[in-house]
């Protein structure tokens, strides 16, 4: 299954394409998921008087997102601060008990693009912190990495139920460390992942830029690595690419194995929806297997909401499998990775984290270089990876029109002599977009 937050994204950006940004700006902006699990959206709104409004008027809206995407009649949790903590607390974040045993070797469909990161993934479960350690699998969102990451947890915890299994992403983590200083519990977030016997860790480019957490995770690698315990990671991108991350990092990221996964063939991509259709006890027709498989050429987990889209109309009425009925009820699903637009609060938000700013200096008055650049940069990065208007990315920063327009200038002129800033226009996309 996606993650909550690529689940969240899509949703949102499926509200603002129906109604407005402004409605995002309106009662979204400050909403965090927190968890999508047993056909639930947990959802968490610090705001004591957004949150009814978002109970009572928004919640059709977040149900109506989430069934365009494949998840019709979604239960909706909106936690305060009080039940968000009590959430928590009964140990359902970041717990390897949460890993869903749907994912298996059994399951996932090796092809060209994927045989070599299967294999690794497999020799690593067959034999934990002997075979390759750490295992790095990178390669695009939605292409099968965490499907492996949980199938080596899955293999393990079979033929090793006294393992101390711990999972998370990498954002978590550092939400727990920055947590756990504020509350003086480092000893026990240490303890945690130190004592762990296999660490599981998502999207792990996100620690580049974070001093902090680059500095506990590599002492936390080094704990685990000397105790011959396994540590296996993903990421969009070998660590060679990821420019904010510290040198002695990349270096034991590469101590290892090393294997990426590509999008899927054709004849891959066949058996996919094959293997998910089936899954889900529905026999589709081969004129439509075809057609998904000739169109959606992407990602694996685009190919798996355009089956549960599928699924979802199988169940109404006068819904006959042909293709092309097929092809009216997921002609959606069709549009180019270009028509996927990110909001601009998700640039402004990847920019923020890259610099290491907040989002309120960064949309406010501050003009010390780094601010300065930071915002220049997110008004290019809008202006090129959404389709708002001038007048649109100004009212996102308070600004006129003309400073808009004299920013997008000023980065567009030092782009082509600028190794800095190329590097930063291209590390920022690639975190944006993977979060489409």
């Amino acid at each position: 299954m996606p993650s909550a937050t690529y689940l969240w994204a899509k949703a949102i950006n499926y509200i603002e394409q129906k109604h407005s940004a402004a409605v995002i700006t309106t009662w979204f902006d400050d909403v965090d998921v927190i968890e999508f699990e047993n056909n639930t959206l947990v959802l968490f709104s610090p705001n004591d008087f957004r949150r009814p409004i978002l109970e009572e008027q928004c919640r059709p809206m977040i149900r109506d997102a989430m069934a365009s995407i494949g998840y019709p009649d979604v239960n909706i949790m909106i936690l305060d601060e009080k039940q968000l903590e009590e959430y928590r607390n009964r140990g359902k974040i970041n717990d390897a008990n949460t890993i869903s045993s749907e994912f298996t070797f059994d399951n996932f469909i090796v092809g060209p693009s994927n045989q070599f990161a299967h294999g690794a993934a497999v020799a690593v479960a067959n034999n934990p912190a002997n075979a390759y350690n750490p295992l790095l699998i990178y390669g695009e969102s939605g292409l099968g990495k965490t499907h492996l990451l949980y199938a080596i947890a899955n293999a393990i915890r079979q033929d090793h139920p006294e393992f101390n299994i711990v999972y998370v992403n990498s954002e978590d983590f550092t939400n727990e460390l920055i947590s756990a200083i504020q509350l003086g519990k480092n000893v026990e977030f240490r303890s945690k992942y130190r004592t762990a016997d296999l660490l599981l860790i998502d999207d792990i480019q996100f620690i580049a830029g974070k001093e902090s957490t680059q500095m506990e995770f590599f002492h936390t690698f080094n704990t685990l690595y000397e105790h011959r315990k396994q540590i296996v990671l993903t990421s969009d991108r070998p660590p060679e690419e990821m420019s904010k991350l510290e040198e002695r990092l990349k270096t034991r990221l590469q101590w290892g194995l090393q294997a990426d996964i590509q999008p899927p063939d054709y004849e891959t991509r066949v058996a996919i929806i094959q293997n998910k259709s089936s899954a889900k006890g529905m026999k589709l027709p081969t004129e439509v297997i075809t057609y998904v498989a000739e169109n959606i050429t992407s990602n694996v987990r685009q190919l798996e909401g355009t089956v549960n889209k599928i699924m979802a109309y199988t169940n109404m009425n006068d819904f006959e499998m042909n293709r092309t009925n097929v092809s009216r009820a997921i002609k959606d699903m069709f549009k180019g990775k270009e028509s996927f637009l990110p909001t601009p609060q998700l640039v402004i938000s990847e920019v923020s984290a890259y610099y290491n700013i907040s989002e309120s200096i960064l949309r406010g008055k501050a003009r010390d270089k780094t601010t300065a650049e930071a915002r220049q940069v997110s008004m290019y990065l809008i202006r090129n990876l959404t389709s708002l208007s001038l007048e649109d990315i100004a009212l996102e920063f308070g600004k006129d029109h003309s400073t808009v327009l004299h920013s997008i200038n000023k980065i567009e002129s030092a782009l082509p002599g600028s190794k800095h800033l190329q590097t930063v226009i291209r590390e920022i996309t690639i975190n944006v977009n993977g979060r489409l």
